[in-house]
């Protein structure tokens, strides 16, 4: 049995006594975080770190995921389910058409143009009507699976965290497949690629969509687990958080995006508590 099998094993392990041992639910909750923040951060391992293709606007795709949902299952009544397919088609082609005008940049021009987007996806989710403005979207159903409701604990982690692993199986996959290959070969440069017979703006497009689609699936997750969305987990900075994610925990391997993840999220609470301890202010 080799070395990648034991460790796939040995997460599946870990996540079902997580899920059936007495951890208290503050520790269920993050770790809910964790899993839903780590499908958009799996993408930007595959833009980023495999690609070579700096993006500030995956948060924006995570807005899309969430507020389609949002608003198809609240204002329309339609099924959860039914509504992750329509925010993955709705972010697949927004993903189609702005990788086509922005991927064709190099240099700093492309890092600068999905700042630019990020923003004016934002800016629109903050000031339409339907989507109640900066207020929001409020009593979101939550998630059902064969008539058991997921709710926002153990159900809903385990869940969760299928799909992270699903997600980073399939990426493991792909990136040892000659498609794989032809993708690493994007980093260092097109016209090394492209000398080897690679389509490299085919390439920029596939990857580009696959990591918007994981950042819907994961904005769909959100909107279920919050029960609301409103625009501000949706801006710039979190797009930024999310690449400083991907960076910490290794931005060059799959398992990088958990990691990194992991520690921000776990930093982030403590130095809440240790701060104000240390400072001596509240």
């Amino acid at each position: 049995m080799n070395l990648r099998l034991l460790g796939w094993i040995g997460l599946v392990g870990a996540l079902v006594a997580v899920a059936v041992l007495p951890v208290p639910e503050f520790w269920i909750t993050q770790l809910n975080f964790i899993g839903i923040a780590s499908l958009a951060v799996l993408g930007l391992i595959l833009l980023t770190g495999v690609g070579g293709l700096t993006s500030f606007g995956q948060a924006a795709f995570v807005g899309i995921g969430a507020y389609t949902s949002a608003y198809l299952t609240v204002q329309m009544g339609w099924s959860p389910w039914v509504t992750l397919l329509v925010g993955l088609a709705l972010t697949g082609a927004c993903a189609l058409v702005l990788a086509w005008i922005t991927l064709r940049m190099s240099g700093h021009y492309l890092p600068l143009a999905t700042l630019a987007w990020g923003l004016s996806l934002y800016y629109t989710m903050g000031n339409l009507d339907a989507l109640g403005k900066y207020d929001g979207i409020l009593n979101v159903t939550g998630l059902s699976l064969l008539g058991f409701e997921l709710g926002q604990g153990r159900a809903f982690l385990l869940f969760t965290w299928a799909l992270v692993l699903l997600a980073a199986l399939g990426l493991t996959h792909l990136l040892d497949s000659r498609v794989g290959r032809a993708i690493r070969a994007l980093k260092t440069g097109s016209m090394m690629a492209e000398s080897m017979g690679v389509n490299t703006l085919r390439a920029k497009i596939v990857i580009f969509m696959i990591a918007a689609l994981l950042a819907a699936t994961s904005g769909w997750l959100y909107a279920h687990f919050q029960r609301s969305v409103n625009p501000s987990p949706f801006g710039v900075h979190v797009g930024i958080e999310y690449l400083f994610m991907a960076v910490l925990g290794g931005i060059g391997h799959v398992w990088g995006a958990v990691v990194g993840v992991t520690v921000t999220k776990l930093m982030g609470d403590q130095l809440q508590v240790l701060l104000p301890r240390l400072l001596g202010t509240s």
